[in-house]
């Protein structure tokens, strides 16, 4: 007897491997989130525990050389994404979409989402201290397992219902952007500083 997985979902995880660039990515988001007050009112009129650009700027590639930096990382990391996930671009390459900063306080949370009209999303992870916020990534085909049992606590890693994904300041996530996820609430007293992005055809 053989029993073998179908259907995969892959999850990439790398290292910008620039602990300078991480530095300055940081100060740039702490000015941002002292100095966007757009920024700052759509946080607090949505509940946002924080600073988040979302709503707010859409040109940070532009304002300032730390983000168009990064932008050349992620622009190599998720090629390798695309290759890995095997997606027949047709000679093309995925381009970035959208990029915002997060400065999720202590306790804060973003609940369960997809990223819809993107092919990739992901997250680099800036400034993220002991006890900051996982990312919980959700099992696709959660809303039809029915009856299904639930899965002993020592299952494999892609049998799990719900996958916890640790980063460090640094690390790049990238998944597909109907692939269902949020942060939990972190046990730290330090700012989560994130930056998350969509990228499509």
């Amino acid at each position: 007897m053989t029993s073998r997985s179908l259907f995969a979902t892959r999850f990439y995880e790398a290292s910008l491997g620039d602990a300078r660039l991480v530095d300055a990515l940081e100060a740039s988001c702490r000015a941002l989130a002292a100095e966007d007050e757009a920024g700052r009112r759509w946080s607090k009129a949505h509940g946002y525990r924080g600073y988040t650009s979302y709503a707010s700027l859409n040109d940070l590639p532009q304002r300032d050389p730390a983000f168009a930096d990064l932008v050349r990382a992620l622009n190599r990391h998720v090629a390798a994404f695309a290759a890995d996930c095997a997606f027949d671009l047709g000679g093309k390459r995925l381009k970035l979409d959208s990029l915002w900063v997060n400065v999720l306080k202590p306790g804060g949370a973003h609940s369960g989402h997809i990223h819809p009209h993107s092919v990739v999303s992901g997250t680099c992870y800036v400034a993220v201290r002991p006890g900051a916020g996982a990312l919980k990534l959700e099992d696709p085909r959660l809303p039809m397992l029915m009856a299904a049992p639930s899965r002993r606590a020592d299952a494999p890693e892609d049998l799990r219902t719900f996958v916890y994904a640790e980063p460090q300041p640094g690390s790049v996530f990238l998944w597909e952007s109907w692939l269902r996820h949020e942060v939990v609430p972190g046990t730290g007293r330090d700012d989560r500083i994130s930056i998350s992005f969509n990228y499509r055809l």
